[in-house]
C-alpha cells in the first residue's frame, strides 16, 4: 500500500473539518474516497466522493483501507467493532465511546486485531504547548507534583447550539454533557501529563444554564497515587470565561493561559528548603521564565498524517485508541460521584455506571427542541 483510501463516517461539524482539510491535499498519500451519513441533503454534497446513508454500508464497501468515525457518541463502538471486523484501520473521534464499558468492548475487539492500527482523534497532544509542559513534567524540573488546577469555562454555548441536533446534551445522544462533549480533550491531556487519579469527587450541576438534562457546569476534586491532588472546573454557561492550567511542584509551578506559559522555578527543591531554612518565614528564590511555544497550523492534520503514517510505515501513533479509555474513564467517575454523592475509586466499576446510564436513559423524560441554526464559528476552540 502507498497511499491510504479513507472514508468518513458521520458528516457533521467535525466529519466537514476533516474532508476540507484532506480534500485540500493537507495530508500526502492519504485520499478521502467516501463519506456517510443519514442526513441525504448533508452527503449529497461530498459527491462524487462515494456516498452512503449508512456508516456499516460504507464499511463493507470494500472501497476504503481505513475509516474516520465522526458520529454521535453511541455510535462509536459499534462502527469501530465493525470497522476493525472487517479488517479496516480506525481512527476514533472523541470520545472514543460513550462510557467505559463501551470502550473496554471496542479495545477488546481491536485486541483481536492487533496489526490494525487504532487511533484516537485527540488533536491537543500535537499542540507545542502541551509538548512544552509534557516535557518540562517529564524531565523532572517540575519536581515532585503536588497540585493541578484547571480552570477551563470558557465553552459558553447557547441555547441555539443545543437546539442544532436532536443528540446533542442528551442521555441518549451523547451519554453526559459538557464532560463527554466539550471536556474530552482537556481530560485527555490531564492523563497524558500526570497519569489517572486513583480517587474523584464530582459536583455536576445538571441543567443550571441551559434547559438540557444533562451536566453543564462541573467541579471535580482529584486525588492521584502519591498524594497530589487536583481540581477541575469547567462550564458552557458561564462568560466571558477562563481557561488557566496551573500545576505545581516541589520545583516551581507553570501556568499556561492567555496563550503564555510561564515557569517560575524555585532555586532549591521546596521541601528540601523547607528541611533546612533556618528562619520560620524564608521562602525558595524563584526566577520566572516564560517558556515560547508556536501553534499548531493544523492539528487534526498532524494526528491524520501520523494515523497514515503509522499504518503505512508503522509509525508509533502520538495518540492510540486504547489511551482514549482514561478521558471516557475520567469523565464519567466525575458524573457518577456526583449522582452518587460520594468519592469514586478508580479504576472505576464500569458495568455499574453502564447500568446507571441506562436508568438515565430509560427514566428521561426532557423533551428535546431542536432547531437549525448556523455552527459557523465550530472551529474557534480547537487548542482548548
Amino acid at each position: 500500500m502507498t497511499n491510504l483510501r479513507l472514508g468518513i463516517i458521520g458528516m457533521g461539524n467535525i466529519g466537514q473539518h476533516h474532508a476540507s482539510y484532506l480534500q485540500a491535499g493537507q495530508v500526502p498519500r492519504v485520499e478521502l474516497v467516501a463519506a456517510s451519513d443519514v442526513v441525504t441533503e448533508k452527503i449529497e454534497r461530498f459527491r462524487p466522493l462515494a456516498i452512503f446513508s449508512d456508516g456499516e454500508a460504507l464499511i463493507r464497501s470494500g472501497l476504503v483501507d481505513a475509516v474516520v468515525i465522526a458520529t454521535p457518541h453511541f455510535q462509536h463502538t459499534t462502527l469501530g467493532i465493525a470497522a476493525l471486523r472487517q479488517g479496516l484501520h480506525v481512527m476514533v473521534e472523541k470520545p472514543v465511546s460513550a462510557h467505559k464499558a463501551d470502550a473496554e468492548r471496542l479495545i477488546a475487539a481491536h485486541r483481536e486485531h492487533p496489526r490494525l492500527v487504532f487511533a484516537g482523534m485527540f488533536q491537543l497532544r500535537s499542540e507545542p504547548r502541551y509538548l512544552k509542559l509534557r516535557q518540562i513534567i517529564q524531565g523532572g524540573d517540575l519536581g515532585t507534583i503536588v497540585r493541578l488546577n484547571w480552570i477551563i469555562t470558557d465553552w459558553f454555548r447557547t441555547e441555539a447550539y443545543y437546539a442544532s441536533g436532536g443528540w446533542r446534551a442528551t442521555w441518549r445522544g451523547e451519554g453526559g454533557g459538557v464532560l463527554l462533549n466539550q471536556c474530552l480533550h482537556n481530560l485527555d491531556i490531564l492523563t497524558w501529563l500526570l497519569g489517572q487519579p486513583v480517587r474523584v469527587r464530582g459536583f455536576c450541576q445538571f441543567g443550571r444554564f441551559h434547559d438540557i438534562e444533562v451536566e453543564d457546569n462541573v467541579t471535580a476534586c482529584l486525588e492521584y497515587p502519591g498524594g497530589a491532588t487536583g481540581v477541575f472546573v469547567t462550564s458552557t454557561g458561564e462568560a466571558p470565561g477562563t481557561n488557566r492550567l496551573e500545576i505545581a511542584g516541589t520545583r516551581g509551578r507553570l501556568v499556561l493561559e492567555n496563550d503564555r506559559l510561564v515557569f517560575t522555578r524555585n532555586e532549591t527543591d521546596m521541601l528540601e528548603f523547607s528541611q533546612t531554612a533556618k528562619l520560620g518565614f524564608a521562602k525558595p528564590e524563584t526566577r520566572v521564565e516564560e517558556i515560547p511555544f508556536a501553534n499548531s497550523p493544523a492539528p487534526h492534520a498532524a494526528l491524520m498524517q501520523n494515523f497514515a503514517d503509522a499504518i503505512l510505515d508503522g509509525a508509533p501513533l502520538i495518540a492510540p485508541g486504547v489511551e482514549g479509555i482514561h478521558s471516557v474513564e475520567l469523565a464519567n467517575a466525575m458524573l457518577y460521584s456526583s449522582l452518587l454523592g460520594q468519592t469514586i475509586e478508580l479504576p472505576m466499576d464500569s458495568a455499574a455506571f453502564e447500568r446507571r446510564l441506562q436508568q438515565l436513559i430509560a427514566e428521561s423524560k426532557h423533551k428535546k427542541k431542536v432547531a437549525a441554526v448556523s455552527n459557523a464559528d465550530f472551529a474557534s476552540s480547537f487548542r482548548r
